[in-house]
């Protein structure tokens, strides 16, 4: 395990099953149909479906073209929220939590560059993927658990309008559809 990996490990404690269904459920409930938490909760769920694809694949030509897919939708949805979503955020006194997703999220774009490198049938990768998912994972909870729901409570609804626009906009510009769910 490299030095990156046991930081990513240190500060992504792992939260319960329970505690992530939790946060996503309070999440959902905030979210309007096709509004951008909405939008957000159904990419969050194509990146699961992602990493999932990645670790089920039987052969490294998979694999490789797995991963590739889960890098255009991690890669997509991160942008997506740099370019909107954060700035939103740091705008009603969340800077704090906007400085942190942008901190974490280009720290899994390394690893994601890192993990291109590793055989993908080698032991290293699962354990790197592991690390990655982890982090993804306490990325995501942290969103929904708290900190999209504070942006959503201090939002208005013009706000709102704007902020589902131009993340729709942005997402699609990098992946090319809206969702692929």
């Amino acid at each position: 395990m490299s030095i990156i990996d046991r930081m990513i490990a240190a500060v992504t404690p792992p939260e319960s099953d329970e505690a992530r269904l939790e946060a996503r459920t309070r999440a959902t409930r905030a979210a309007l149909p096709g509004d951008w938490l909405d939008q957000i909760l159904q990419h969050h769920m194509d990146i699961e479906d992602a990493l999932a694809d990645v670790r089920a694949a039987s052969d490294a030509a998979s694999r490789t073209a797995q991963l590739k897919q889960l890098a255009l939708v991690l890669t997509g949805h991160a942008i997506a929220e740099e370019a909107v979503i954060y700035p939103a955020m740091a705008n009603v006194a969340a800077k704090g939590h906007a400085g942190m997703g942008y901190d974490e999220q280009a720290l899994v774009k390394v690893q994601m560059a890192l993990l291109e490198k590793l055989d993908p049938m080698s032991q290293e990768f699962i354990e790197k993927l592991d690390h990655i998912e982890g982090a993804v994972k306490h990325h995501m909870y942290q969103e929904e658990g708290d900190w999209f729901l504070e942006l959503k409570d201090s939002a208005s609804v013009a706000d709102e309008v704007l902020l589902t626009r131009r993340y729709a906009e942005e997402y699609e510009r990098y992946v090319g559809a809206p969702s692929l769910a």
